[in-house]
């Protein structure tokens, strides 16, 4: 089996072989020994507990295919596709694709799944489809509570405004009327973002 190694982060290890990417959870020198077993473990089994969820969702993210929380591995379906963050670099029609990224981030929130990294890094424009695919769940958790789905949409609008700010904020303003429309509950966790973003803002002074 040749795997190459596709990317490296924080957190874990990506590599592709042929049809599939294999995550490796990397190990902490920094953190005790013991602590960092158990983390690693809760972090892939929640993961892989996630993609199942989505899978039953009918949500488009990799498919799961396997894990194991001894190896702290994850086995799933590869993306054939462009990021998204290189898809609006290059200048093309935003809207529709800002739009579709509201409606499914409401359909997580609706679900209860908060992402947790909401970046257009961690968003594909499927080859086959053209429609987005969203990627990487390692920081995603189940929550139900208002303030984590104001701080996930609170940290894409920073996302947002950081690497596409030549499309910001009209950009940002599309991705909330796909999530209003996606998302019945969208009132409350808007006027709880309002609040976050006001956090975040009085930090800076």
């Amino acid at each position: 089996m040749t795997m190459n190694q596709i990317a490296q982060g924080a957190e874990a290890i990506l590599f592709r072989d042929r049809g599939t990417i294999i995550k490796e959870r990397l190990s902490k020198a920094y953190r005790l020994p013991q602590l960092d077993e158990s983390l690693r473990k809760f972090r892939t089994r929640r993961e892989a507990k996630v993609l199942e969820r989505l899978e039953e969702m009918q949500f488009p993210a990799p498919r799961l295919q396997d894990f194991s929380d001894q190896r702290m591995s994850i086995v799933m379906d590869f993306v054939p596709g462009e990021k998204l963050r290189d898809v609006l670099e290059r200048g093309d029609e935003f809207q529709n694709l800002a739009f579709e990224m509201g409606e499914k981030i409401g359909k997580l929130h609706a679900h209860h799944l908060v992402h947790g990294d909401l970046t257009t890094s961690n968003m594909m424009v499927e080859t086959n489809t053209g429609f987005l695919k969203f990627i990487d769940f390692g920081l995603s958790s189940f929550s139900e509570k208002i303030e984590d789905k104001a701080v996930d949409l609170f940290l894409l609008d920073r996302a947002l405004e950081s690497k596409h700010y030549q499309l910001y904020p009209k950009i940002f303003e599309k991705v909330l009327e796909g999530y209003e429309k996606a998302y019945p509950d969208a009132v409350k966790v808007l006027g709880r973002f309002e609040q976050v973003r006001g956090r975040g803002r009085n930090k800076k002074k």
